[in-house]
């Protein structure tokens, strides 16, 4: 429970009005068993693995950007792996001892949980923090980009009548409608907890409103290809990953790095996919650099549109329907190219190195100029060099020999954990450098006892 009088001058009265029963639902909420918690949990879960053509159609249709296919991927992909990492872990009361320490652990709900929901994932960001919220006992109220309202009213009446088919509380998950910049600010200043999903602007003002949160940095995300490996394998990888959901994954391909005297054979492996569209002609480059970066700055009208639609934008001819990468050889890295920040479409650059110290650089460029603590990909099989790249490079997440969107956020087969929430660090200005997790949204209650029997050492041993 939380007991802080919560000041409400100058708040919206939908934003009171949310907030006031979702602290009523809350406090009926936290009574409920480990068991009842994690049936409706599985159950949030299993609805969008069980309606992930109908959702990912909506999604589509509402914000207009993406790839359905892809989405039914990644609705299927998220809920299974999310509820594979939720799946019998303590989360409510007693959830450990550590008796060497005599240490008693007891969880404890944060509150109310403030969600803010980006256009990018409609439906799995809401149903990633809904899951996470209500694991550990609390109630959580989505704040959805107005271009992904309908999705997130859909399932919060989805998700409310699975709450109430076990006995759960009015309230416990709600929705801003009509949101606003100002509304969504309100409701940040106003809940117990923030998650941000979402631009910088709205991350940074997460970070202000007075409350506890997670935001998340931008992406943009380098990838070495390092000698030795299988290039065929490694360019396939990278293509899955670039391609996914039109580009729109923070965590996908956005700047391959590929040793030089294999620069023409990658080249021939990337077109051999069928799927990407190569250019180092400087014209044309230039005329995606201008569409895809109008005034230096990303340009809307190019996130998460395909790729012949983002090439009749540039005015470039010759770009099949079925291409899903267009591939442009970058003049450098860092500053020396724009096409070094974050493009959230399905353009990607390409430059060779002679060095691998000289690859890594220059993925740190990248990242210095934008996208510092999120992530980067490897497809290496040397240790020295993947221990290297992950010492060197600014991120909270290096991927090695995966394809980075679809598995940074956490998959079945590595360690990550399972989220739609990836945290980046103070690089990013960010207060985890780390995936979001449940136990994000959890307060622990530490009970320590004295240890018995410990022999206290000496000031002599203890500066020994």
């Amino acid at each position: 429970m939380s007991h802080h009088a919560p000041a409400t001058t100058g708040i919206d009265a939908q934003v009171q009005d949310l907030v006031a029963k979702a602290r009523k639902a809350q406090a009926a909420f936290e009574s409920f068993s480990q068991e009842k918690v994690d049936a409706i949990v599985r159950e949030i879960g299993k609805y969008v693995y069980d309606n992930a053509e109908m959702l990912s159609k909506m999604a589509c249709e509402e914000t207009g950007i993406g790839v359905y296919e892809d989405k039914i991927l990644k609705k299927k992909g998220k809920s299974r792996a999310i509820w594979n990492s939720l799946k019998g872990k303590k989360s409510r009361g007693i959830i450990g001892e550590d008796k060497e320490n005599a240490m008693l652990f007891v969880a404890k709900p944060v509150g109310v949980v403030g969600a803010v929901t980006p256009i990018t994932n409609p439906v799995v960001t809401p149903m990633c923090n809904g899951m996470f919220a209500l694991k550990c006992g609390n109630a959580v109220i989505f704040a959805p980009h107005p271009k992904a309202q309908k999705c997130a009213e859909h399932l919060t009446d989805a998700f409310m009548k699975i709450v109430k088919a076990h006995g759960g509380p009015d309230g416990l998950i709600q929705v801003v409608k009509n949101g606003s910049v100002q509304t969504t600010q309100d409701l940040m200043k106003t809940v117990d907890v923030v998650v941000a999903t979402g631009g910088g602007a709205m991350v940074k003002s997460a970070y202000s409103s007075g409350k506890p949160s997670y935001g998340v940095g931008a992406g943009n995300v380098p990838v070495v290809i390092d000698r030795g490996v299988n290039l065929k394998d490694a360019i396939e990888k990278i293509v899955r990953g670039a391609s996914f959901d039109n580009g729109i994954i923070c965590s996908h391909e956005q700047f391959i790095l590929v040793p030089e005297e294999q620069y023409d054979e990658a080249i021939k492996l990337f077109e051999a996919t069928g799927k990407v569209w190569y250019t180092a002609d400087e014209a044309k480059i230039q005329k995606f650099r201008d569409v895809v970066f109008p005034g230096g700055m990303l340009g809307k009208d190019v996130v998460g549109k395909p790729c012949k639609e983002i090439a009749d934008l540039a005015g470039v001819s010759g770009i099949a329907e079925s291409t899903r990468i267009i591939l442009l050889r970058a003049k450098g890295a860092g500053t020396k190219d724009i096409l070094a920040k974050e493009k959230l479409c399905p353009v990607v650059a390409i430059l060779p190195y002679k060095t691998f110290e000289e690859a890594v650089a220059a993925a740190k460029a990248n990242l210095i100029v934008e996208g510092a603590g999120h992530s980067a990909g490897i497809h290496s099989e040397n240790d020295a060099h993947i221990a290297y790249a992950g010492t060197e490079l600014p991120i909270s997440r290096l991927v090695v020999s995966q394809p980075c969107s679809t598995t940074a956020g956490g998959a079945l087969d590595n360690g990550f954990a399972p989220t739609t929430t990836l945290g980046c660090g103070s690089w990013g200005g960010n207060s985890i450098s780390e995936n979001l997790d449940y136990k994000h949204l959890m307060n622990v209650s530490r009970v320590g006892s004295v240890i018995k029997g410990k022999k206290i050492p000496t000031d002599a041993e203890i500066w020994a």
